[in-house]
């Protein structure tokens, strides 16, 4: 990204406002983008702990599977789930705080004694699926803003912050050879100055004498 600037000492001040801006906050950004790190390590984790949950439940319920033509399976059905908004290291994302699931009515004493086995299995795993489904949607929120922080981590580190600090350089080193230059010129200016009084000062006593 080139800076763009001008030879003098408005651009100057502007662009040492901006470094400065860029200076102050990249350390607010670095702490945000560890923490938003911290936060997708331990969302990653926890989502493969339910996927593995998951697959442990699965398991259970095909070890079942002989039965489950006998069992009616609309006898368990999600209701209602309930949520909240949390901000993660300035990021907000939906938290799970309720799952609620509905248990239909079914003759308790004709029904195989193992329904209960059925519908509690059944419960453990729409609760797991849920709860799996809302920790990845987190995940793809916190690894998105985690990105987006990197960028700007970079961005401010590897190029606009070296760019403003080269213009400042440009700028302050042609503003010292314009100051340089103007006194050279003063200095040639009075030599000559000088010489040409003296001359006159020479001339004049010439004709005196």
């Amino acid at each position: 990204m080139a800076i763009k600037f001008q030879y003098n000492k408005t651009s100057l001040q502007q662009l040492e406002k901006n470094l400065k801006m860029r200076q102050r906050t990249l350390p607010i950004i670095k702490n945000k983008e560890t923490a938003l790190r911290l936060e997708v390590k331990k969302c990653k984790e926890e989502a493969t702990a339910l996927e593995q949950k998951l697959q442990e439940q699965i398991q259970g319920y095909e070890s079942m599977y002989a039965l489950w033509g006998e069992f009616d399976t609309s006898l368990v059905a999600l209701k209602d789930v309930q949520l909240d908004v949390k901000k993660i290291a300035g990021v907000r994302v939906p938290v799970l705080t309720n799952i609620q699931l509905e248990v239909k009515p079914f003759g308790l004493f004709s029904a195989p004694k193992w329904y209960f086995d059925g519908i509690k299995l059944l419960q453990g795993l729409a609760k797991t699926a849920v709860e799996h489904e809302f920790v990845e949607a987190k995940l793809l929120l916190l690894d998105h803003a985690r990105k987006k922080t990197t960028q700007k981590v970079n961005l401010f580190e590897k190029v606009q912050i070296p760019g403003f600090q080269e213009a400042i350089r440009k700028i302050k080193r042609f503003m010292e050879d314009e100051e340089n230059l103007s006194k050279s010129s003063q200095k040639i200016l009075k030599s000559l100055q000088e010489a040409r009084a003296k001359k006159a000062a020479e001339s004049e006593k010439e004709v005196a004498v």
